[in-house]
């Protein structure tokens, strides 16, 4: 079993080793190689800024090559609580921004030429519990009414014709969904990048930023400075660096999976006949699908913990029991790959967007990211550039998580309360 994200395992690895910047002075520095910083970055090349991109890490290292590949449309919550918490016409631009979002991903796969095993697969939220499908049933009276005419409910006996497992009491399909091999689209986004003149600075943590003035910043890596007229901060409020004011309001939460070994077709088909995305309807609940080379890719919080190799494996064990209870029919089916990374948390798990001290930033997609990152390319461009946008996530008011200083001491009591909660509810 290989402790490595799968979907970075099998996917061509960028080369920026050539890198260099014809001049230390660029129109925009973008701090993060992950989704949003590649798209962003993309953006603005191709609308004639020079960029440069510094990542830590190596480029879609984070979230971003570490997620389940699921580019869904629908928030982090369900929509009848949405609409609850924030009323009918912030709820369905919620809502209808995430549409606009896995089909901004469809026109950027499609016009970049990238390929990455792109479909529409729709998915299907499954209530663990009888109470859980009653609260569907109003769900999908809220979509239908208002954003998501094609969402479908399925009693237990129509689920039987999507998925091989007894352990669910129906379902909540909403069809236009979608997958994607989410290593293959950062190799794709940032070759796009490196052809469009954006130089991709790899392992070069961003280590202090100085402000000389209104549009000018000084950014420093351990290899150099780079001026910039604009900042943009992407990195989901992970790593090092001078992000403290990020940090005390991303809670990174690790997120965690494991993938089989490559399985039958026949059993492919009789485990999961429509072939979508899966999620389960509780707090501290799984995700998963089946990957195109027939692997079921199984994932989740599994605990409330931060990402690291001893972590990962204790996680790993709890998503391969899981997956067991889930689906006895791989109970000697071998797993392949077992993973974690972080996923950016905010309080209200609504994504974050806006400028604080003249730096711009996008972040906070808590756990949905693979869509709205992607998405926020071309937003983020348009703000940069001052141009008008109707993203809903655009916040001034955006407060510190009370007692959190940048490590997420609570994440254990986090889990507490959620596992409760799961047993209660």
């Amino acid at each position: 079993m290989k402790s490595a994200s799968y979907w970075l395992d099998t996917a061509p690895t960028i080369n920026t080793e050539d890198t260099t910047l014809s001049s230390q002075s660029v129109d925009v520095v973008v701090i993060g190689g992950g989704f949003t910083g590649l798209s962003s970055a993309l953006a603005m090349a191709k609308r004639g800024a020079s960029v440069a991109l510094c990542e830590a890490g190596v480029v879609g290292g984070e979230a971003s090559g570490r997620n389940g590949g699921q580019c869904n449309n629908g928030t982090a919550q369900d929509y009848a609580g949405l609409v609850s918490t924030y009323g009918e016409d912030k709820a369905r631009a919620f809502y209808q921004f995430y549409n606009q979002a896995v089909d901004s991903v469809e026109s950027l796969v499609r016009n970049e030429n990238i390929e990455c095993d792109f479909r529409r697969a729709g998915k299907i939220k499954l209530a663990a519990k009888p109470e859980h499908f009653d609260k569907l049933i109003k769900t999908h009276d809220a979509l239908t009414k208002e954003v998501d005419p094609g969402a479908k409910l399925l009693d237990a006996t129509a689920l039987q014709q999507e998925i091989s497992s007894d352990k669910f009491y129906g379902g909540l399909l909403t069809p236009n969904g979608a997958q994607l091999h989410v290593g293959k689209m950062v190799y794709g986004l940032a070759s796009r990048c490196i052809e469009k003149g954006v130089a991709v600075f790899q392992h070069q943590p961003v280590v202090k930023l100085d402000k000389k003035g209104p549009q000018q910043w000084m950014v420093h890596t351990p290899e150099q400075t780079i001026v910039a007229k604009t900042v943009l901060i992407a990195t989901g409020g992970s790593g090092p660096g001078p992000f403290s004011w990020f940090r005390r309001r991303i809670v990174p939460v690790g997120s965690f999976a494991v993938t089989t070994e490559p399985l039958d077709e026949q059993l492919c088909a009789s485990l999961f006949p429509g072939n979508r995305s899966y999620v389960t309807s509780k707090n501290i609940g799984n995700y998963f699908r089946l990957t195109p080379d027939r692997r079921l890719l199984f994932g989740g919080r599994a605990r409330f913990a931060v990402s690291n190799q001893r972590s990962d494996l204790k996680s790993g064990e709890i998503l391969r029991q899981s997956l067991h209870e889930m689906f006895p029919q791989l109970a000697n089916t071998r797993i392949d790959y077992c993973w974690g990374g972080t996923v950016d948390m905010s309080a209200d798990r609504l994504p974050k967007v806006g400028e604080h001290d003249g730096l711009f930033y996008a972040m906070g997609y808590s756990g949905h990211g693979v869509q709205m990152a992607l998405h926020m390319g071309n937003v983020m461009a348009d703000i940069i550039d001052g141009k008008p946008t109707d993203c809903p996530w655009m916040t001034t008011d955006w407060p510190a998580v009370p007692f959190h200083f940048g490590k997420p001491w609570f994440l254990p009591f986090v889990g507490m309360y959620y596992k409760l909660q799961d047993k209660l509810h």
